[in-house]
Formats: structure tokens, C-alpha cells, sequence
């Protein structure tokens, strides 16, 4: 299991302290989640922010951006310093033009759903992608509890991904712990995102061993 720790849940008064901090407690990526007010009901920040972490960290940034029409700024996101992109299904009517622009920078491309949308919707797009992004809780804020439902759509994902595209990986992002992320890693989920479960904890290196289901 790879662990994106969620910066949305970091101390932002000492955020080059948090991202050095999960950044030597062996995190795999750094989540920024990039939310506009319309997609969803919040708002974080935009590239120039992703500007300033990637100056201060070499891991590597996975953006999702939950943000209507993402077509339009992609292209300013990878400019930042964004390695991994996912977008939202639901946020665009041009899914095929998000992935080439994406395709073209030789970055990860990510294709993220919100929980009401099923996966049949999207695995047309499966064999163009690196990775599809399962969201475990509505998308805006976090802190959210995990929506056990959604285990169904994980494990259908998989199957599919198994017969057809076998190298496009799996992300969830939503309430995830130490606790919930055995089913996860069961239902074969390969990368997990998680915020509170790692900035509000009194041991960073701890929990991402345990959501990394390791022995600590």
C-alpha cells in the first residue's frame, strides 16, 4: 500500500515543518487537494501554492483537482510542479482532452468519482489512465466519515482493472485510518490518501506504517 498524506489536514502555520515531517516518516506522495467553491463547497488554493510546496519538498505531488471545467487549467497546475492530476469525471464534459493534455507533459493522469457515480460510467477511459481515483466520502471537506458502500464499487474496479488494464492503479481518498484500510488493502486498493489520519496523529512515521499495513 502507498500512503498520500492530505495536506487539506496539515498545520498550515508550520506546513514546511509537516511536509518535511511525512516526507521522512516515508510517504509515497504528497495529496493536494485543489477545491474551487463550485465543484465542491470549498476552497483551498491554486498553483501558485503548489509552486511554493514543490519548491520545498522532492516528493512528489498528486493534485486532484475538484474543480469545474479542469481543462481549462491543467496546463497552470503542471507548470506549478503537479506530478500525479486526477479530475473529476462529474466536473467536465471533455474527459478525452483532460487526459491528452496531461498524456502530453508526461505526467501521471488520474480520472477521479465521486461517490454516486459507478464505475461503469468511466472504465471506457480505464486504458488511457494511470490511475482512477475512488472517492470514499463526498468531496469539499475532510474529516468525513468512510462510506463502507463503497467497498462494492472498489472491489468491481478491480476485477474489471485485472482483466483489462492491469497496470492503471487504484487511489481512494475519504476518511481513511488504520482501522478501515485492511479492507482497502483487501479489496485492492493500491495507493490511499489520508489527512487526519496522519497530521492529526502524535506519530507521523506510526501511522503511515499503519496504513501502510506494516509493523511498526
Amino acid at each position: 500500500m502507498r500512503v498520500a498524506p492530505s495536506v487539506i489536514a496539515a498545520n498550515f502555520s508550520k506546513f514546511q515543518e509537516e511536509i518535511k515531517k511525512v516526507e521522512e516518516a516515508s510517504a509515497d506522495l504528497l495529496h493536494l487537494d485543489v477545491m474551487d467553491g463550485v465543484f465542491v463547497p470549498n476552497i483551498t488554493f491554486g498553483p501558485l501554492i503548489v509552486k511554493a510546496i514543490n519548491e520545498i519538498t522532492d516528493m512528489e505531488l498528486d493534485v486532484h483537482l475538484m474543480i469545474v471545467k479542469p481543462e481549462k487549467y491543467l496546463r497552470q497546475f503542471i507548470e506549478a510542479g503537479a506530478d500525479w492530476i486526477s479530475f473529476h469525471a462529474e466536473a467536465t464534459e471533455k474527459t478525452d482532452e483532460c487526459i491528452k493534455i496531461i498524456r502530453e507533459q508526461n505526467k501521471k493522469v488520474g480520472l477521479a468519482i465521486s461517490p454516486p457515480t459507478p464505475f461503469d460510467r468511466v472504465k471506457k477511459y480505464v486504458d488511457k489512465l494511470d490511475f482512477i481515483l475512488i472517492m470514499t466520502v463526498n468531496p469539499g471537506f475532510y474529516g468525513q466519515k468512510f462510506l463502507p458502500e463503497i467497498l462494492k464499487k472498489i472491489e468491481q474496479t478491480r476485477d474489471w482493472i485485472v482483466i483489462h488494464k492491469p497496470d492503471c492503479l487504484i487511489q481512494v481518498d475519504g476518511g481513511i485510518n488504520s482501522r478501515n484500510v485492511v479492507e482497502l488493502d483487501r479489496a485492492g486498493v493500491d495507493i490511499v490518501v489520508a489527512g487526519a489520519a496522519v497530521f492529526k496523529s502524535d506519530d507521523y512515521e506510526k501511522a503511515i506504517k499503519d496504513l501502510k499495513c506494516l509493523k511498526v
